[in-house]
């Protein structure tokens, strides 16, 4: 997939589902069933144990789908690079990491650097992350969200920690391009619920296309 298209289907979603899991098989039924969802873009956490077969396995499953896989908690160049040769099409760091943005942008893949203030924000937008991932939010907020873009309005931004089905809305509000969301959806797998991530998801999903209908409409 092209990166255009990539952050093409981030951003029209406008979330992603961030997967984190004990072992590989589980990160995989839990990308499958956020798939079913409705969510496009799966981002494997590389704290999951191999990641990388995760992506692998969940690369064999929807190579030829719209699905967009991504990894994440990716903290070098040298994770990034394993990612992207396993499927990942777009990769999120908690951090700025310079070798990480630039082997991303050598190999044209989507690359979102975290940051948390607004010198970090302008210092990734200024390094060539193409979406800035604001972490951890849950720290201040939508409120946050709308602050950083007071000066900064044409910052891409997807908050990740403390969204919820109840306040997802008034992140979208805030002005966020889209979310970051993992627990939220993916807990109730813990008992083996997958159908129940199916549902949370597509709630997630329903929720964003409300929020962003009410802002066109006004």
């Amino acid at each position: 997939m092209k990166k255009l298209d990539c952050m093409n289907t981030i951003t029209k979603t406008g979330i992603i589902s961030v997967i984190r899991a004990d072992n590989v098989n589980r990160a995989v039924e839990l990308g499958k069933a956020v798939a079913e969802g409705g969510i496009k873009a799966i981002e494997v956490a590389f704290t999951v144990p191999k990641a990388h077969h995760a992506l692998e396995k969940l690369y064999g499953i929807f190579e030829h789908s719209d699905i967009l896989l991504g990894a994440g908690t990716v903290m070098d160049s040298e994770t990034a690079r394993i990612a992207i040769l396993s499927g990942a099409e777009f990769i999120v760091c908690p951090h700025i990491n310079i070798e990480t943005i630039k082997l991303c942008n050598r190999y044209q893949k989507v690359i979102i650097p975290g940051a948390m203030t607004v010198t970090e924000v302008v210092n990734a937008m200024e390094a060539g992350g193409d979406i800035i991932k604001l972490f951890p939010s849950s720290v201040f907020g939508p409120k946050g969200v709308k602050a950083i873009l007071g000066p900064l309005p044409y910052a891409p931004l997807v908050p990740t920690g403390g969204v919820n089905l109840e306040n997802v809305k008034e992140w979208i509000r805030a002005g966020a391009v889209a979310v970051g969301v993992g627990g939220e959806i993916t807990r109730v797998a813990r008992k083996g619920n997958y159908k129940k991530v199916a549902e949370t998801a597509q709630a997630f999903i329903n929720k964003i296309k409300e929020v962003r209908e009410e802002k066109n409409c006004c």
